[in-house]
């Protein structure tokens, strides 16, 4: 049963990056479906086993974060109906849970992996499917998505594709990760975010960080899958894209960030009027409005939370960033950089955007949890097909128990004759 759960989850991954292209009636984006079957399979699977995986600090932080969240709310609003954020957050803690509970070998973490790739895949292909049917558009994207959300989650997917491009042990999954990243490039540029430019940058920080253990004939698929995806780059992405992407540098340079920094600095004037349990969850716009004189997001997530949440809200939010980091440290050499640049990429990512209920950060950060706790060890480079790694090391020998000495005889055992 727990093999089903397992494939229920990875229906849900594989569909998080793209949700928002498929609506069904009645129950919403396609994530939702996914999700309800995952976390019905899953309660099934622990009913028919009788086994639960012990919780890690990471998880006992989330859920007092959500339970903070709910007690900020209960406190600070006024209204009749809680905010659909407020609902968001104990639904983002099932997919934690689920995430540690299924996926508890290397094997399975790496198909979790995968599906956040392949889904990304979709997301891509729609995005230049867009472009070819809708050239006259400012900016590309998926369906209803905001083209800056869009290219995160394309840029998160950059050095998951790349590390599994690397080490999977099928030569078909090692090439299509390989070929997301012309592709996934192409349509990160053809959003137009500034901020995803910036974070597929650091995503691309991958590459040269395990160059040094290439081979030569991985190194030329190297430099192939560049020279393919700055061509592509410079044949289809338009004119007003690339000097949309030109003004990075300006804006960094001025110190506006496309107006961001004005939110900032309202948000933190907000938190010093109530510093210790902010203002409830969804009320950002409110408390910044008197700063700003209009209503607008955060457009920076550690933001949103230190205001919405206080400080007592910010700190559990940020033990869940801590504790992940300090895992990651644990693997290695490979390993370790891999994650490390994942990590850098997703905390890029949240600073231009309103994201920390985004499905993308949380599943991550739960993907990095158990990555570094899979079971099985890291002896190599390949994947093992059963799931459960080998090591290469011997077992440590028993230290040999002193015998007589050989000057005196050993006395056999025998029947007693002195009877």
């Amino acid at each position: 049963m727990r093999w089903l759960a397992y494939a229920a989850l990875w229906l849900f991954v594989f569909s998080v990056p793209w949700e928002n292209s498929l609506v069904i009636p009645g129950l919403g984006v396609i994530s939702r479906f996914t999700g309800m079957l995952a976390f019905g399979m899953t309660m099934v699977a622990i009913v028919v086993t009788g086994r639960i995986r012990r919780w890690q600090a990471f998880h006992v932080a989330a859920l007092l974060f959500v339970i903070w969240v709910g007690g900020v709310l209960w406190v600070n609003s006024n209204e009749p109906t809680l905010p659909l954020k407020f609902w968001t957050y104990p639904q983002l803690f099932l997919v934690l849970w689920m995430v540690w509970e299924l996926a508890h070998s290397r094997l399975r973490q790496t198909g979790l992996m995968l599906a956040f790739v392949f889904g990304a895949l979709v997301t891509a292909f729609q995005t230049i499917i867009t472009y070819r049917l809708q050239a006259e558009l400012r900016r590309f994207s998926t369906g209803t998505s905001d083209p800056n959300a869009v290219a995160m989650t394309l840029a998160l997917a950059l050095p998951i594709a790349w590390y599994v491009g690397m080490t999977h042990h099928r030569t078909l999954v090692r090439w299509v990760c390989r070929a997301y990243l012309p592709v996934g490039l192409l349509a990160m540029a053809l959003t137009g975010s500034r901020g995803g430019l910036i974070a597929g940058m650091i995503g691309l920080l991958i590459v040269p960080l395990t160059m040094v253990r290439l081979s030569p004939a991985k190194l030329a698929t190297v430099i192939l899958l560049l020279a393919l995806s700055g061509g592509l780059a410079v044949t289809y992405v338009p004119d007003k894209i690339v000097q949309r992407l030109a003004s990075t540098r300006e804006s960094v340079g001025a110190r506006t960030l496309g107006g961001r920094v004005e939110i900032w600095r309202a948000g933190l004037q907000a938190f010093a009027h109530r510093p210790l349990t902010g203002y409830g969850t969804g009320a950002f716009r409110l408390a910044a409005f008197p700063y700003l004189g209009e209503m607008r997001a955060a457009h920076n997530s550690f933001i949103s939370v230190l205001v919405e949440q206080g400080i007592i809200g910010f700190i559990l939010y940020s033990a869940m960033f801590v504790i992940v980091f300090r895992a990651i440290l644990t693997l290695p050499l490979l390993e370790r950089r891999y994650a490390l640049v994942l990590f850098a990429t997703l905390v890029v990512t949240m600073l231009p955007l309103t994201s920390e209920e985004s499905k993308p950060v949380w599943f991550i950060l739960a993907a990095l949890l158990g990555f570094s706790r899979a079971q099985g060890g890291w002896p190599g480079r390949a994947i093992p097909q059963t799931g459960r790694a080998t090591t290469s090391r011997p077992a440590p020998r028993r230290p040999l128990e002193p015998g007589p000495p050989l000057s005196t005889p050993v006395r056999r055992a025998g029947p007693d004759m002195s009877a």
